[in-house]
């Protein structure tokens, strides 16, 4: 297990071609040129004209994806990422627990850091660290999603480390998202990651991890989804063993031309669920744990993007949760 003891990190330099200023400890990244099919996912809301006219003059050719040209972390963050909400309900949950602003966020297993930036974006004078262990992801995303923060991007650090390494700063909020911490397949590891996040929170901080159950959960199947932005998002849950645990799944990228992009995403995870979650959250420190679970939309099937703390849940065939930690 490292060390919780925080220490001062020595920073890399990291060859940029044009002024990114997020910071990078930990080891150097690869930061990709710029090309025309990346960072649509990432760029800055569009501003809306008075006259019709010309908003049709400004309006950009609608872009086709193929599996020659599309990205596959471009395609993962339109696919599977909401940053927008995310970062909403981390605010609310903190505020609803502490009754005062959040500032400091860190984000586990970030990838290309679109959460970070989108923190960056709606927090005034919020920092973020962001933890990986893979240099490439994170350079797509210095490139893609933090150059367009321009010197906001200053608010930002990225660190080439384990997840279970201490932050610069406590963090208020801390997150795992996208059921990343399932790589943990012991539950002594789990309980050993949980317990680093507890000790690297500030007074008062917050941990919010999501996770994915449900009888369909362990099912051997494949979910496809159409994109709005012009392609077919496949998740396959390609291999549970329910004596274990352990959990293979893939991404596929399907394109309306007919190509694809099989396994563009490979998981080897073990299935964690709920009970077993919150029981080693207590474990590690947390006395107050709560899950956060999203309410029905009018149409009486899909979800409303509205979720409330409830103590028993929902059975559904499938669900998303949030579990939200306090210290």
């Amino acid at each position: 297990m490292p060390s919780t003891k925080r220490q001062q990190p020595v920073e890399v330099a990291t060859p940029v071609d044009g002024p990114i200023p997020v910071r990078i400890v930990g080891g150097p990244v690869v930061i990709p040129a710029r090309r025309a099919s990346e960072a649509g996912a990432a760029a800055p809301p569009k501003k809306k004209t008075k006259d019709g006219k010309e908003k049709r003059k400004k309006r950009k050719a609608k872009r086709t994806f193929t599996a020659k040209t599309a990205d596959v972390h471009e395609l993962y963050q339109l696919s599977v990422q909401s940053p927008e909400e995310d970062v909403k309900f981390l605010k609310r949950v903190y505020k609803r627990l502490r009754k005062r602003d959040p500032k400091h966020f860190r984000e586990d297993f970030c990838g290309t850091g679109l959460l970070m930036t989108q923190w960056i974006d709606a927090v005034k004078d919020g920092t973020a660290e962001g933890f990986d262990i893979c240099p490439d992801t994170l350079g797509w995303g210095v490139r893609n999603n933090f150059a367009r923060l321009g010197e906001a991007a200053s608010r930002a650090t990225l660190h080439v480390k384990d997840v279970r390494e201490p932050s610069l700063t406590p963090p208020d909020v801390r997150c795992a998202q996208n059921f990343s911490y399932f790589i943990f397949k012991q539950r002594a590891e789990l309980v050993g990651y949980l317990k680093s996040v507890h000790a690297d929170l500030a007074d008062g901080g917050v941990f919010v991890m999501d996770i994915y159950g449900g009888p369909e959960s362990m099912e051997e199947m494949l979910e496809e989804r159409d994109i709005e932005e012009g392609f077919t998002y496949i998740w396959d849950q390609h291999k549970y063993w329910p004596a274990t645990g352990d959990y293979k799944t893939h991404i596929h990228f399907h394109f309306k031309d007919g190509t694809k992009l099989e396994r563009a995403f490979t998981y080897d995870w073990r299935l964690w669920t709920l009970p077993e979650l919150k029981d080693a959250l207590h474990e590690a420190g947390f006395e107050n744990v709560e899950s956060f679970w999203e309410g029905t939309d009018e149409d009486g099937e899909s979800g409303n993007g509205i979720y409330r703390p409830s103590k028993k849940g929902e059975n559904c065939l499938a669900w998303v949760t949030y579990l939200v930690a306090a210290k």
